[in-house]
């Protein structure tokens, strides 16, 4: 290789498979030495485009080889670590070691939270951190650009900027003059920083003695001014080059001065360049290599896995800059087709998913034919994976997936919610079934008993801690007794193993190391070993470990509930890939990994707006007029490289685009990219034959809808026995009563439930019966049970702070009513007592709320509501009988040692009425006036419907049909197992 007489550079097309073409020029240019290449050295962005380049040159040998030295150089992400062969172990004058990006974290964190504390807006640890990770990258950006951040001081935009831009700006500065200070105390600097001088002292070193093998930066598109300068370096060095990806050299001039930098306006502002078009970052870096965009030549070898030139000027007419797309209309039609490019456009993400999987799929079927999705949806490549393995196919996604929602991520999660918020029910109880809990040989054991719990725990919260639950499990409803008892017996051991962590926690505010460490003993009692295996397992291990050392830099103190949300974040950037062992012909790309990548079919999924390009993320210390007036690169500058992703990608020899018309919250908006595709070709060709198999892969064919059921069990398994409260469900809704007394399916209530009526019904009844049996009816008794009942622990907050109000004008009603009654001669003979009897072939129970004897020495039947009392058109029309069942029971002897003829049914409300709570009222009148039952053929009318009733469905055979009379069916307890919605108002 001659010594070159200008700066070589050169430009891969978007139609041309990059690491392959690369490779095979390279090879070609080695004249055939293998010495030669193995005396080389390939500069590239990052380790993903290392492997892929790997890969090109182990194809493009077809045997043995001797590869050069594949170093990555990183690019404008931080994330990439410059190479070792950058940054010698025995350089003379070594730079100094970069903090460590957790330590630095942590320490900035601290500064903020500082900083935030004596501006009067105090922040906890979690937001602290989540603000010092914004904080760094924008002082990253600050770095990378070398932009000193005194130039802040500098700039005066006082009166132009709001009031929480300019505090934030403030605390910015407060920052970062802490920042240099913290940095010499501990003799390092930042990552950035030490990339800037490596990447300086080699441009410097081979500027003064060049390798003595080739030099080849490719792929690199980060416009950093550091690495522009080394690449200008290698441009001019005697076997250097320079290989641009997808640089427009056919772009018309005008356009190409368009993207920008652009001259001041008159008023001296800064105006913004194109950064979102897909050249403007390669045309920043050339502006700063110091050279033009006419001495870039095309790379004359090819990949393989190329498309047509045509596709090529179809892409780059397709990307034009705005102000230039007028052009499409006088384009010959050549310049606008885009053969090869199909388009799918489905109505949900899991229609796209799947429409993308039988792509994928389908290209297997042509041997050696490669194929990969590109998307920057991470939830929708997971949904391809998914699917995918309908077939056995496993495919790698590149990207990986964060830390957070892996399993080791959920758990610490799981375990640290549970712990903050005191080990209530529905995070205590997510905790414990988590799959890494007890995952061995104990985990079927360990199940059962987490479903004990689960059983114990339905209903509203037990008081807060593990004590709490240690009470609720004690002195529980006595119905539930059995499963209690069940829990209890497991629920010792489940305890033990949380009692620390719940110490650590109820001590209130401690340090970060101390609480990442009680969660770590607490995770480790939990689960064991497995937890800590494979990727992420490792992953989760080295994070609190981290955690653990660095925090003591980081805010002094931390609230135990800021924990969970502390480590979610940090979690969140963690990316963890699982090792490689998909298909060989298959993978899935972030954007980042797709750079540099190819295969015969590129499927681009994902393209809507706010996805594919991504919503650009806002900087929370610096206005935009700000990082303007710096140089900063504007927000939107990520829309530009990811155009390029795209536009790139779009040149494989077969492509597929995806989109979803919505997603999972509202109709969405096609891409940019799409939208232009669209408007320049006319329409984009739409693969209808894919779109109708994504639909039909799943589709039953014929949609078979349930009818109304209405089961005939034999008279042997037909009930003997009915409570008065559940007549109604037997008339008005059979197939509900044969669902809970048949089939035996009783309702559970949620776990954490809100207090429902019922709950409070039973509350209020326990209240007044403890006032009859323990007190007496002693008016002034009433009061304190119901404030007792307010005060315990157990009870809900929410129904403390609504209801107690209520309650306490009620049960003042309830002592005031009672009272008269008993001066106007009524006597309150039992309360909540059952009686039996038997009638027509079956046994009849009944609990009445209250009894009364009457001075004229009949009894009154009372059941109290907390609601509405029941309509007199319902019990007109055979519904709402229980007062009448009650008196029927009483009449006929059903409750021991009392005896009469039922002359009174009151129902006595404690609901709002007007202006004033409590209300009596009573289906029945002496006279039948106002459409009432006559008092005195009130439990005739009962006794006659109820032995009807037994008649039709007890004793005889009429089928249990659901919902025979829905109007006076109102629970939906059985809705789903009776397929209501199938057949519900049909015909």
């Amino acid at each position: 290789m001659s010594a070159p007489a200008r700066p070589q550079l050169f430009t891969i097309p978007a139609h041309r498979a990059f690491a392959d073409a690369l490779a095979a020029g390279l090879i070609r240019r080695s004249g055939g030495d293998p010495l030669a290449l193995a005396r080389g050295l390939v500069l590239l962005p990052n380790n993903r485009a290392v492997r892929t380049v790997t890969d090109a040159f182990v194809r493009a040998s077809g045997n043995g080889l001797l590869l050069p030295r594949l170093v990555a150089i990183g690019d404008a992400e931080l994330g990439e670590r410059i190479g070792a062969a950058l940054d010698p172990a025995d350089d003379p004058d070594p730079v100094a070691p970069a903090i460590d990006p957790l330590a630095r974290r942590m320490i900035l964190a601290r500064l903020v939270s500082e900083a935030r504390a004596r501006a009067g807006q105090p922040v906890d640890a979690a937001e602290a951190v989540r603000l010092a990770g914004e904080l760094g990258r924008t002082l990253d950006q600050l770095l990378v650009e070398e932009i000193a951040p005194e130039r802040l001081r500098t700039i005066d935009l006082a009166e132009e900027l709001q009031g929480h831009w300019q505090r934030a700006l403030d605390l910015f500065e407060i920052v970062l003059s802490a920042w240099p200070a913290e940095l010499a105390r501990r003799g390092q600097i930042d990552l950035a920083t030490r990339r800037t001088l490596l990447l300086g002292k080699l441009a410097r070193r081979w500027r003064a003695q060049p390798p003595p093998g080739f030099v080849c930066a490719a792929g690199i598109g980060s416009a950093a001014p550091a690495l522009a300068r080394v690449l200008r370096v290698v441009s001019e060095l005697p076997q250097g080059l320079v290989v641009f990806a997808d640089l427009a050299t056919a772009m018309d001039e005008d356009e190409w001065q368009a993207l920008g930098p652009l001259p001041a306006d008159p008023g001296g502002r800064r105006q913004r360049p194109i950064e979102t078009h897909p050249q403007f970052q390669l045309k920043l870096l050339l502006d700063r290599m110091g050279v033009n965009r006419a001495e870039v030549a095309t790379w004359r070898d090819g990949g393989g896995h190329d498309a047509t030139a045509l596709r090529g000027r179809a892409i780059a007419n397709a990307m034009a800059p705005a102000q230039f797309t007028g052009k499409w209309t006088s384009l010959p039609a050549e310049a606008r087709r885009l053969s090869s490019v199909r388009a799918v456009e489905l109505a949900t993400p899991a229609e796209e998913a799947q429409a993308i999987a039988l792509a994928l799929r389908e290209a297997l079927e042509t041997p050696a034919k490669t194929a990969a999705l590109v998307t920057p949806d991470r939830a929708l490549a997971r949904r391809v994976a998914a699917h995918l393995t309908r077939w056995g196919i496993a495919i790698d996604d590149s990207a990986g997936r964060p830390l957070s929602i892996l399993p080791p991520g959920t758990l610490l999660t799981a375990l640290a919610e549970a712990a903050a918020q005191r080990f209530a029910p529905l995070a205590l109880l997510a905790l414990l079934k988590h799959p890494l809990v007890r995952s061995g040989s104990e985990r079927l054991d360990w199940l059962e008993g987490a479903r004990a719990l689960d059983l114990a725990l339905r209903g509203p919260r037990p008081a807060a801690g593990l004590d709490g639950i240690d009470r609720h499990l004690a002195e529980g409803d006595p119905r539930t007794e059995r499963v209690r008892r069940s829990a209890r017996e497991w629920w010792a051991k489940a305890r033990a193993r949380l009692e620390p962590l719940a110490l650590a926690f109820e001590a209130g505010e401690s340090t970060l190391p101390a609480l990442v460490a009680a969660l770590r003993d607490a995770a480790d009692a939990l689960c064991g070993d497995p937890l800590w295996a494979g990727p992420a397992g490792r992953a989760a291990a080295d994070l609190l470990a981290d955690v653990e050392t660095e925090a003591v830099h980081g805010p002094a103190r931390l609230a135990p509930e800021a924990l969970a949300p502390l480590l979610r974040t940090l979690m969140q950037e963690i990316a963890v890939r699982p090792p490689q062992g998909g298909h060989p012909r298959l993978a899935i790309y972030g954007l980042i990994e797709a750079r540099l990548q190819t295969a015969d079919l590129m499927i681009l999924g994902g393209l809507n707006e706010t996805v594919w390009p991504g919503q650009p993320a806002p900087d929370p210390w610096l206005a935009p007029r700000i990082r303007a007036e710096l140089g900063l690169p504007g927000l939107d500058r990520r829309v530009g490289l990811a155009a390029h992703d795209f536009s790139s990608a779009l040149g494989a020899p077969e492509v597929l685009l995806s989109r979803a018309r919505r997603d999972a919250k509202s109709p969405t908006i096609a891409s940019r990219f799409w939208l232009r595709l669209e408007a320049m070709t006319g329409g984009l060709t739409r693969d209808r034959q894919l779109e109708a198999r994504a639909r039909l892969i799943d589709d039953p064919g014929e949609h078979c809808p349930a009818s109304r059921p209405a089961p005939v069990p034999p008279a042997a398994f037909r009930p003997r026995r009915i409570s008065v409260t559940e007549v109604d469900r037997l008339k008005a809704d059979p197939y509900a009563f044969y669902a809970r007394h048949v089939l035996r399916l009783g309702t559970l209530d949620p776990v954490d439930a809100d207090p429902s009526a019922a709950w409070r019904g039973t509350a209020v009844h326990d209240i007044l019966q403890a006032w009859g049996e323990q007190d007496g009816f002693d008016v002034t008794r009433l009061l304190p049970r119901a404030l007792a009942l307010m005060a315990d622990a157990r009870t809900h907050p929410m129904m403390r702070a609504l209801w107690q109000p209520r309650l306490i004008e009620a049960v003042n009603w309830i002592a005031q009513e009672t009272a008269s009654r008993v001066e106007a001669g009524r006597q309150v003979v039992a309360v909540e007592r059952s009686g039996t009897i038997d009638i027509a072939g079956v046994t009849l129970s009944g609990k009445f709320d209250r009894l009364d004897r009457l001075a004229d020495g009949g009894i009154a039947i009372v059941d109290y509501k907390t609601g509405k009392a029941p309509s007199v058109a319902a019990v007109r029309a055979g519904f709402s009988l229980q007062l009448g069942l009650l008196g029927l029971i009483a009449e006929r002897g059903g409750y021991a040692d009392i005896s009469g003829t039922a002359g009174a049914f009151e129902y006595w409300s404690l609901a709002k009425h007007g202006d004033s709570f409590g209300k009596i009222s009573t289906p029945v009148d002496p006279e039948g006036k106002h459409k009432r039952i006559v008092t005195a053929e009130f439990t005739g009318l009962a006794r006659d419907h109820l032995i009807s009733a037994i008649n039709d469905w007890l004793t005889g055979d009429r089928p249990f049909m659901a919902k025979l009379h829905p109007d006076y069916a109102p629970y939906a307890d059985y809705d789903q197992l009776m397929r209501l919605d199938e057949w519900y108002g049909r015909g």
